[in-house]
């Protein structure tokens, strides 16, 4: 991605802009444009991404610890249809398997968390190094080096080792930040000969609000008001420890960078011309993306934030005779502390919302982060949205959000850390159009932000496999390859998107129409073979749980239903669609 001279020089730089002081957005200005032909500078950098828990299974093998969502995956009614991510994609086992698809796609990176229960099974250091653990990582690694793909590494994502949960209570307690010091320096020390690219923790405000506020996610609480707010400050204070302590022992002699990875969809005033809207729109995006960018980059919450929680302004919590504002304070020392503790910034990134002003009565029963917010989200009805109930189709927005760090921080080094999306249907469909068009729209609104002078130096496409999609189980797919779950090896099937990024990587963006058009139609014509491939698979498949069936009288009628009659419902649909795509493609010959 860079060289150790980049590196450092690059370091300098991003400190002097992290102080610079930011301009303003021009929320009146939307130029929506055409597609844009053209390519990405030189060097840019292109990945894929995946998480620790979501896709490497092993969840109690050779040493590994509990995590919060071994424990909240396994309480039945917390994830849909009572999945877990116990076996998941089983990338544990798959190293060389899972590199050679990277390869195959031509990445220059690969994006990857370390499971901390695996490294130290408490989480805490001094009870005990897990070694297996450590060399899994080390393999992987030197899997990735050997094969010319730059690993960027993830230190948190979200899987926190369940006994700091049930001893400290989590991110609610302000220990967690020596704790993954800990944790995080003996990942510099063990690997940082290797990796160059750190990011702290991936998307804060899930952990804040999904684990501490609405209860969706592990741990599974609901402090309504407080947990959230609590649990984003000390996930800070970790960070800007993490950053100084990389800062100060390792980055002279390891070279690498250090940032932290933060998602936000965008929020776009349902009217420009409204005062109230533009504001509420703002709010949106502050207490969203703000919320842990402003201090990062200007050591402190957005003043929007303190206005609209704290007592000084007479709004939320003041109403509700507290003595305190629910947003907790950094004092003068810890601003300092954590202003500038960014070497790149990470921006996690899948949709976007029409925002509008909305008044919430200011009770004690009703104070939570999202009534603070005072605004109300509201989609279009054209979008598309394929997969995920909150994953709408918006290029533009992407664009707008780029733009908007680039005047908010001083435009800051990016990478794109997450973006995708994804499907929920229950036949398996391996011509992925719709993850065709929405990778072609939002790359490109990429590339026009670069031209607009936003400083994004790689991509991470969202994700490399079809993997444990949290709260939703395994209903939902993001990956650019579909992962049989019902087969106990969990193969992997090319997507045709996995074409067509393949082609944006070789030609580093988009050349000119006539190629890009003609990219599409290619890809089609490989995932109709592949689809034969995966329909044949599951016959097979299908007529070995028919006589499993057979010889076990006790099979009740339901299990009849999901083991038989739903893969041969998806087999024929597979069938169907490579007999049709075939028809179509000899008529077009």
């Amino acid at each position: 991605m860079l060289s150790g001279c980049a590196i450092r020089v690059c370091h300098v730089l991003v400190l002097v802009l992290c102080l610079s002081a930011a301009e303003d957005f021009d929320w009146t200005k939307n130029d929506r444009g055409s597609f844009y032909y053209g390519t990405f500078p030189a060097g840019f950098s292109w990945g894929a991404g995946s998480s620790a828990y979501q896709t490497e299974g092993a969840w109690d093998k050779d040493g590994k610890g509990l995590s919060i969502w071994d424990v909240f995956s396994h309480k039945k009614g917390k994830i849909l249809r009572n999945d877990t991510g116990d076996a998941s994609c089983e990338g544990y086992y798959k190293i060389k398997d899972d590199v050679s698809l990277m390869k195959e796609l031509k990445l220059n990176h690969y994006r990857f968390s370390i499971s901390w229960p695996r490294l130290i099974p408490t989480g805490i250091k001094s009870d005990h190094i897990n070694e297996k653990g450590v060399k899994y990582y080390d393999d992987l690694i030197d899997h990735l080096l050997e094969n010319k793909i730059t690993p960027v590494v993830t230190l948190y994502h979200w899987d926190l080792p369940q006994v700091l949960q049930e001893k400290y209570g989590g991110w609610q307690n302000i220990s967690m930040v020596n704790h993954f010091n800990e944790f995080a320096n003996l990942c510099f020390e063990r690997f940082g000969n290797r990796v160059k690219y750190w990011v702290t923790f991936n998307n804060p405000w899930s952990v804040a609000v999904e684990g501490y506020e609405t209860g969706e996610h592990a741990p599974g609480l609901k402090l309504r008001g407080t947990g959230a707010y609590r649990a984003a400050h000390h996930i800070i204070k970790a960070h800007a420890k993490v950053w100084h302590t990389y800062d100060t022992q390792w980055r002279a002699k390891q070279k690498g960078l250090i940032g932290i990875s933060l998602s936000g969809d965008w929020g776009e005033p349902v009217d420009i011309g409204n005062q109230k809207d533009i504001e509420a729109a703002e709010r949106y995006v502050q207490f969203y993306l703000g919320w842990f960018a402003t201090p990062v980059f200007h050591g402190d919450y957005p003043q929007v934030m303190k206005d609209f929680i704290g007592k000084l302004h007479r709004r939320k919590s003041a109403q509700q005779g507290l003595g305190t504002s629910r947003l907790p304070t950094f004092s003068s020392q810890e601003k300092s502390y954590i202003k500038g503790t960014c070497d790149f910034l990470g921006i996690g990134h899948f949709t976007t919302r029409y925002i509008t002003q909305k008044n919430y009565p200011s009770g004690r029963s009703g104070s939570s982060y999202f009534t603070d917010r005072d605004l109300a989200e509201l989609v279009d009805p054209r979008w598309p949205d394929p997969g995920s109930e909150w994953l709408y189709s918006v290029p533009w927005g992407f664009r707008r959000l780029l733009n908007f760090v680039k005047t908010q921080y001083g435009n800051p080094m990016i990478y794109v850390t997450e973006n995708g999306v994804s499907e929920k249907m229950m036949c398996t469909e391996l011509c992925d159009d719709w993850r065709i068009q929405y990778y072609k729209d939002y790359i490109n609104e990429m590339l026009k932000a670069i031209k607009d002078g936003v400083n994004v130096r790689g991509y991470t496409a969202w994700s490399l496999l079809d993997k444990f999609e949290w709260d939703e189980g395994y209903s939902e797919r993001f990956g650019l390859y579909y992962v049989d779950f019902r087969n106990k090896n969990k193969p992997r099937y090319p997507k045709a998107s996995v074409q067509y990024y393949k082609r944006i990587i070789s030609s580093n963006g988009f050349p000119n129409q006539r190629e890009v058009e003609n990219w599409k139609r290619k890809a089609t014509e490989t995932c109709s073979s592949s689809n034969q491939l995966l329909a044949a698979e599951e016959q097979r498949s299908t007529a070995a749980n028919i006589l499993r069936l057979i010889h076990d009288p006790l099979t009740s009628h339901m299990e009849m239903v999901t083991e038989i009659v739903v893969p041969t419902v998806c087999t024929l649909c597979i069938l169907l669609s490579a007999i049709f795509l075939m028809f179509l493609l000899r008529r077009r010959n």
